[in-house]
């Protein structure tokens, strides 16, 4: 038996043109070709909706649950799927059923911020759950931007897209740009740029001597390899996380929490002393 969906709310069924053209964005080709991408999840589509104009085309499997949600589409196109339509356009288990086709806005090193405090540059990350869970720390604890080098996985892939939890649309992401160049743009927009990787200095006597609360850029290196000589020769320090207990090491996403957190506290303190006096 062919599954059907019903429209309710008067929402119409996804046409088989649409279904074809939101699946191709699960292809990095399909994505550069359209300038599109797919978003899945209540969170991350609540996000690109309050994004005027990013959103072309709602999916959803229940408007009727999602109802709320969908109240801020205002004139953006909602169209239901069933369930084999759904799992057609995600690799979850478990979806929640909605999806956004959102349009890229891609950006330059010259569209970021021009007097930053805090940036994150992640060199060569290929794995789309780190990159975009480091999108979401970073966005938690008030970057300005975010730089994915060449090499590195694309911002708009669905499964980095999905781990930022909509945090891709708070906050600059600059894609494919080379190593040399991202340095070269930081130490121009006056940041100090910090490598995290084993064998360098203490992030905790980094923190107390004040160094953190200068404006930084953070590198963050590959899961499986960490930042090679060549990239560590480009940079003002390296600095290691200590760690008290019997973990060999932080995985890339929990390291980039840690470096964050620490760098915007002493950014924060350093600005309130700075307002006191």
């Amino acid at each position: 038996m062919t599954e059907r969906p019903d429209g309710p709310n008067g929402r119409a069924p996804i046409s088989t043109a649409q279904l074809r053209s939101a699946r191709r964005l699960l292809q990095r080709k399909g994505r550069e070709r359209a300038g599109e991408f797919l978003v899945e999840g209540a969170p991350a589509v609540r996000e690109a909706l309050a994004e005027p104009g990013r959103v072309r085309l709602v999916i959803v499997q229940d408007p009727l649950r999602l109802a709320e949600l969908l109240a801020g589409a205002g004139d953006v196109p909602v169209v239901v799927a069933t369930r084999s339509q759904v799992a057609q356009l995600t690799d979850t288990v478990t979806s929640q059923g909605i999806f956004a086709v959102v349009r890229d806005q891609a950006v330059g090193l010259a569209e970021l911020p021009k007097d930053p405090d805090l940036v994150v540059i992640c060199a060569e990350v290929r794995d789309p759950g780190n990159a975009g869970t480091v999108i979401r720390c970073a966005d938690a604890f008030g970057a300005d931007a975010v730089v994915l080098t060449h090499g590195s996985v694309e911002h708009t892939n669905p499964k980095t897209v999905r781990a930022s939890v909509g945090s891709i649309f708070h906050l600059p992401v600059a894609h494919g740009v080379r190593f040399d160049q991202v340095v070269g743009w930081a130490r121009d927009a006056g940041l100090q740029v910090l490598a995290a990787d084993a064998g360098g200095g203490d992030l905790d006597e980094l923190a107390a001597a004040g160094e953190l609360a200068r404006p930084t850029a953070w590198v963050m290196g590959n899961e499986a390899w960490g930042l090679p000589d060549e990239l560590l020769a480009q940079v003002d320090r390296v600095v290691s996380i200590p760690m008290w207990g019997r973990a060999e090491s932080l995985n890339l996403s929990t390291a980039a929490a840690v470096c964050l957190y620490a760098t915007a506290s002493s950014q924060r303190r350093s600005r309130s002393a700075r307002q006191a006096r």
